[in-house]
């Protein structure tokens, strides 16, 4: 959306027919998906929001550990953006899943559609934190439009796959 790297040199039109056809891409993918929202100025410190989303991916996983137990191996990707997020998920996995399925890998963006897929639907996620806090700034307006129209469409479209 931002333009940066290799969108460098595609305007803002091209960049939203892109992420338009990214958005089909995912409607008709079998992907389920959960998202926390936290705001770091609301905890004491690194340690309580480590904690606090930790506990919130264990008891995720918990409530739906059939659908998790229905695979052989299950494979946590992420590209260690923030160690915070790492640990919660290291830990929170280690504890709900048996260590022999559980697989992890450090990846990039670029290696991998599903995590494109995952960054996607955290970027709808976020969008609406940033919409209902009217922090939403000129990126989202331009790409999504205002608030009413985002969640007609976009957040609509990504939220028929959530968990």
């Amino acid at each position: 959306m931002s333009g940066h790297k290799d969108y460098g040199f595609l305007g803002i039109e091209q960049r939203k027919a892109i992420l338009a056809y990214f958005s089909s891409f995912v409607r008709k993918l079998p992907v389920s998906y959960i998202t926390f929202v936290y705001r770091r100025s609301q905890f004491e410190g690194p340690a309580r929001l480590m904690e606090r989303t930790g506990r919130d991916i264990s008891s995720a996983m918990v409530k739906h550990l059939g659908f998790f137990q229905s695979f052989d191996d299950v494979k946590v990707y992420y590209d260690n953006g923030q160690d915070i997020v790492k640990q919660a998920l290291d830990r929170s996995v280690g504890k709900v899943l048996s260590k022999g399925v559980v697989r992890r890998r450090k990846t990039s963006m670029t290696d991998y559609r599903l995590e494109q897929v995952a960054d996607y639907l955290c970027t709808i996620e976020l969008a609406l934190a940033k919409y209902e806090t009217k922090d939403d700034g000129e990126t989202y307006n331009k790409f999504f439009g205002g608030i009413g129209s985002f969640k007609r469409n976009w957040l609509k479209q990504a939220r028929s796959k959530r968990i």
